[in-house]
């Protein structure tokens, strides 16, 4: 491995060279099974062929085109997220799923000061959640731990506890807050689903008070969760949407979709991004909208999520306290610490994911099957004993 990169990451001990399928190499030509789709973004698996004819179809014709006009791919791309995307009216093709997230942020307080005036650009966002590591972002992000050593951080930012109405209702004050962004599945804290009460709680405080609800999909949308995006299993609208990670398959984007209230805040000047858009990444896009919207296709995804859930209770093993999640996005809380049960599974031939100190989390990519999940959990069961 080399030690040219900086010291950001806590890399393991291995370097990969290809993958197929749900299927990673290294560069001697061991074989891992991917339960972590590189984090929730290769959603359709490795070299998935209809995904690699349409980037190298792209790649012949046109790599690049700046934002002063349109490419043909990624007008089609953008009309058809938007239709995929149920209330949603506009666009914005970004990189990255924080600088999709920096992008609601500055939606909403425009909004609030367009409609309501100065002073009211707080946006509140729940403990535990995970938006991003840029200093706008970090300041979103309700965890202590990714705060160390990087402030000050941008102000007007707030945080709650799910499940705390009096909280909530205290902080979602009508005359300071702009905004309020949840994932619904927060994935970074351990695969914690909100409660349904408190997220129409939410939904309501919103509404009454025209404070703008922005969901962030960037993890657990896409079809993770066994809807196209994951707040659909609440019955709410939101205002604000922000994607990434699976949105093309393994090239990088990010996008912010914009409802009724929202959609025309924006002008010209009043944002941009190099790369987003980009002709390849829309290509890529397009296809995994193509495979992910089709509901048979999401509701393979339940059920494959539903089979690792069962499977791992039925093991009613001592070292595993509890088992969540939805679809494919799934958490198993250990009595252990999770890393050296990742770093064994690794030994082994398969790659999960942690989450915090003691939870072990499971993205697999949508295209796995029932015979590499049974490999998978089969390694993780002996793992585990």
């Amino acid at each position: 491995m080399t030690d040219v990169f900086m010291n950001t990451y806590h890399r393991l001990p291995v370097t990969f060279a290809k993958g197929e399928g749900s299927y990673l190499f290294d560069v001697n030509g061991k074989r891992y099974l991917d339960f972590t789709a590189g984090i929730a973004v290769n959603c359709l698996g490795h070299a998935y062929p209809p995904l690699v004819k349409a980037i190298g179809e792209q790649t012949a014709k046109l790599n690049h085109v700046c934002n002063y006009y349109q490419s043909d791919v990624s007008a089609a791309f953008a009309e058809k997220l938007v239709a995929a995307c149920a209330g949603m009216k506009r666009v914005f093709l970004a990189n990255s799923g924080a600088e999709a997230n920096e992008g609601a942020c500055k939606i909403a307080r425009k909004y609030s000061l367009m409609k309501h005036g100065p002073g009211r650009h707080t946006i509140v966002s729940l403990r535990g959640s995970f938006h991003g590591r840029t200093i706008t972002t970090l300041s979103a992000t309700g965890q202590d731990v990714f705060h160390k050593d990087f402030g000050p951080f941008t102000e007007g930012f707030v945080y709650v506890q799910s499940g705390n109405l009096a909280e909530l209702d205290q902080a979602l004050d009508k005359n300071s807050v702009a905004g309020i962004i949840i994932e619904a599945i927060q994935g970074e804290s351990g695969i914690k689903p909100q409660d349904s009460a408190y997220i129409a709680a939410v939904a309501k405080f919103c509404a009454e008070r025209d404070i703008l609800l922005i969901f962030d999909e960037i993890q657990c949308g896409i079809g993770r969760t066994g809807t196209f995006l994951a707040y659909e299993a609440y019955g709410v609208q939101p205002d604000i949407v922000t994607l990434a990670k699976g949105l093309c398959g393994g090239v990088p984007a990010g996008a912010v979709l914009a409802g009724e209230k929202t959609a025309d805040t924006l002008s010209t000047g009043d944002h941009g991004s190099t790369f987003g858009g980009n002709p390849l990444a829309a290509a890529a896009g397009f296809v995994v909208l193509e495979t992910v919207t089709n509901p048979l296709f999401l509701k393979e995804i339940a059920r494959k999520g539903n089979l690792i859930q069962s499977t791992i209770r039925g093991w009613n093993h001592p070292k595993i306290t509890e088992i969540r999640g939805r679809g494919l996005m799934i958490g198993a809380d250990l009595t252990v610490e999770a890393w050296p049960i990742l770093e064994a599974c690794l030994a082994q031939g398969l790659l999960v994911l942690s989450a915090g100190k003691n939870t072990l989390r499971f993205l697999p990519p949508y295209t796995i099957n029932d015979a590499e999940i049974s490999e998978g959990l089969a390694i993780l069961k002996a793992v585990l004993a």
